[in-house]
C-alpha cells in the first residue's frame, strides 16, 4: 500500500489535512507578470517606431542597474490580499477558502532618449486598455495549468503618491524613470489542504451527575 501525506504508517488514514493534487496557482504571481510581458511583446510593431526592436521581460529589483537598451520592463512591486473577497468560498468544498490577491505592478519604459520612452509607454499604456482582461489560456501560455479555464485576471489601472515613486526608486538600483503602475486583480490562490470531513452524528449520548451539597 502506498504512503502518502494525511495517513499514518500503519495505512489507515488520520483525522489531519490531507494534501492533494491540485492546480497550482501558488505560481500564478509570476505567471500573470510573464502574461503582461508577453502581450506587449506580441503586439509591438517595429514599424511603430522607427523600425526600432523593443525588448520585454519581467525583472527583478537587481535588474534595474543594468536595463534594456529599448523596451518596456515589468516588475511586480507589491502584492496584497483582497479583503473584499476573502470570504468567497473555495471552488471545491473540501478544501480550505481561496487566497485572493491583487498584484501590483510597474511597467517602466526603456530607450536611448526621453521622446522614445514617452512613445513607448504611452503605446504599452493603450495595449493594456485595449486589452485588459487576460484570458486563462494567455496565462497558462508559460506555465500550464496555473489557472483553471474558467478564470481571468482583469489589468487596471494603480495611482502612486509623489511620495510613494520617489520611495520606490530609492530602493532600486537607477534613477527616476518614466513608468505606469498597475494592478492585476483579483488572483485566486487556491489551497492544496483539504477540511477534514466528519461523519454524520447517529448516536446522542448524555452523561448526568449530581451537584454536590
Amino acid at each position: 500500500m502506498a504512503w502518502s501525506p494525511g495517513d499514518d504508517r500503519s495505512g489507515r488514514a488520520s483525522s489531519a489535512p490531507r494534501l492533494t493534487r491540485r492546480v497550482a496557482t501558488y505560481q500564478a504571481i509570476g505567471s500573470v507578470a510573464e502574461a503582461v510581458a508577453r502581450l506587449l511583446e506580441q503586439t509591438w510593431q517595429p514599424a511603430l517606431l522607427n523600425g526600432i526592436e523593443l525588448q520585454f521581460g519581467v525583472y527583478q529589483g537587481k535588474d534595474f542597474s543594468a536595463p534594456m537598451d529599448a523596451g518596456v520592463s515589468v516588475f511586480v512591486y507589491q502584492v496584497g490580499v483582497n479583503k473584499v473577497q476573502r470570504t468567497l468560498p473555495p471552488a471545491d468544498p473540501t478544501h480550505r477558502r481561496p487566497l485572493p490577491l491583487d498584484i501590483h505592478l510597474l511597467l517602466t519604459a526603456w530607450a536611448q532618449d526621453a521622446s522614445a520612452e514617452h512613445d513607448i509607454l504611452g503605446w504599452a499604456m493603450r495595449v493594456i486598455d485595449d486589452n485588459p482582461i487576460l484570458s486563462s489560456g494567455f496565462l497558462n501560455a508559460a506555465i500550464p495549468d496555473v489557472f483553471r479555464p474558467e478564470e481571468t485576471v482583469e489589468l487596471v489601472p494603480a495611482e502612486l503618491t509623489n511620495d510613494e515613486v520617489f520611495q520606490l526608486w530609492q530602493v532600486l538600483p537607477n534613477s527616476l524613470q518614466l513608468s505606469a503602475p498597475y494592478v492585476a486583480r483579483v488572483i485566486r490562490v487556491e489551497s492544496s489542504l483539504t477540511i477534514p470531513q466528519g461523519g454524520p452524528v447517529l448516536v446522542r449520548e448524555l452523561a448526568y451527575g449530581t451537584l454536590g451539597s
